[in-house]
C-alpha cells in the first residue's frame, strides 16, 4: 500500500472531497508508475483519478461501523510518535 494513501473512513469530521481526490491521485500514480503523465496519457490519467475518487466517495458513504469516530488530531499525533520511533537515530 502506498504510504501516502491514508485511511479516510470513520473520522469526524468526514473525509473531504480534497482528501478523497488526493487518495485517488496517489492510487493512480502508484498503479500507472507515473507522477505526471505525458500529454498523450493525461486524459486517461485524469479520468481514472475522477472515477476512483467518485467510487471512493460512494464507498465511504456506504460503509457502516459501530465504532466511535476517530479524531484526526489524535491519529496524527499517534502517527508522528510512530515515525519518531521508527526514524530515531542511534548514536554511533
Amino acid at each position: 500500500m502506498c504510504r501516502n494513501i491514508h485511511t479516510l473512513h470513520n473520522f469526524e469530521p468526514a473525509a473531504t472531497d480534497d482528501e478523497v481526490h488526493a487518495a485517488a491521485l496517489q492510487f493512480v500514480r502508484k498503479v500507472s508508475g507515473s507522477t505526471k503523465p505525458s500529454k498523450a496519457n493525461a486524459e486517461a490519467f485524469d479520468r481514472a483519478v475522477a472515477e476512483i475518487a467518485h467510487i471512493t466517495r460512494h464507498l465511504l458513504d456506504d460503509l457502516v461501523t459501530h465504532a466511535p469516530p476517530k479524531d484526526r488530531e489524535v491519529e496524527a499525533a499517534k502517527a508522528r510518535a510512530r515515525a519518531a520511533v521508527r526514524y530515531q537515530r542511534v548514536p554511533a
